[in-house]
């Protein structure tokens, strides 16, 4: 189900957005707006998330988990 919403965006933003869905990069002005705000709200949790880990006291599998992380930051294909 879906839900349909009125918003007012900058007539640049949008000449933008209807250049993408006329060279076929998108489908329609909706599925961008869409991908744009899933992204953003998925940036929010992760923000809340990370400041989660930040302030919590110290975990030792969470420990072990980022060091591991950090020996492979080099590895070829892990970027």
């Amino acid at each position: 189900m879906s839900t349909q919403v009125s918003l007012r965006l900058n007539d640049e933003l949008v000449a933008r957005i209807d250049e993408l869905v006329r060279s076929g990069a998108v489908r329609s002005r909706a599925e961008i707006v869409e991908s744009a705000l899933e992204r953003e709200l998925r940036r929010r949790l992760y923000e809340r998330d990370a400041e989660i880990y930040r302030t919590s006291e110290s975990d030792p599998d969470l420990d072990a988990l980022n060091a591991w992380m950090q020996s492979r930051r080099d590895f070829p294909g892990l970027r």
